[in-house]
């Protein structure tokens, strides 16, 4: 396998986290940033994983794309969405003003804060003008290797000091949910729904 060990974690594992994820309510989370995206309008599904919420938002009528690192889950997500997902590293999206809305549910938190940084300022380019970022990191002050991948945690006051130095965002919302998955409602998750700044 490669050096990536987040990657190699998801190339191993694809079937079996493609199944435990697929079910996950994110319907809440998913209702507020499509409160902020006009109908039929274009979304990137960053990080799609099993592909549970690209095949949400073309069920509703929106133009998703879909794209992930890893080969065995843009094959999982492909085969359940019926969508082409593309594979993709987070820091390899060089879109302009594509989007309306970027989708990065409990995705980008595997880069490391360095490399976070410059993905905020890509996806920031990829979206139009006020265009909206959702994305979701476990909540607290962690950052490193947990159970075989690389995760970096915010809570709200991290966030906000990180952000201010990628000022390419504002926020518009933010709170924290219970994990909705099976056995693991002990875990926390900070919700950020983002806009992209003008000019």
């Amino acid at each position: 396998m490669g050096k990536d060990p987040t990657l190699d974690y998801y190339e191993e594992n694809a079937r079996a986290f493609a199944r435990s994820t697929r079910e996950a309510d994110m319907s809440l989370a998913r209702q507020a940033f499509l409160s902020r995206i006009p109908a039929g309008g274009r979304i990137l599904d960053f990080g799609c994983g099993s592909g549970r919420d690209t095949k949400a938002f073309l069920d509703l009528g929106y133009a998703a794309e879909a794209s992930d690192g890893s080969p065995a889950l843009c094959r999982e997500a492909s085969a359940y969405t019926g969508l082409e997902v593309r594979c993709m590293r987070f820091e390899d999206l060089d879109a302009e003003e594509a989007y309306d809305g970027i989708w990065a549910c409990a995705s980008i938190l595997h880069l490391k804060k360095e490399v976070l940084g410059k993905v905020f300022a890509s996806m920031a380019r990829a979206l139009k003008g006020e265009g909206v970022l959702y994305a979701s990191f476990k909540y607290g002050t962690f950052e490193g290797l947990r159970r075989g991948r690389h995760f970096t945690d915010f809570t709200e006051e991290t966030f906000a000091a990180f952000l201010a130095s990628v000022p390419v965002f504002e926020t518009e919302e933010t709170w924290i949910s219970r994990d909705v998955r099976p056995g693991r409602d002990e875990e926390k998750w900070l919700n950020l729904l983002l806009r992209k700044k003008e000019g």
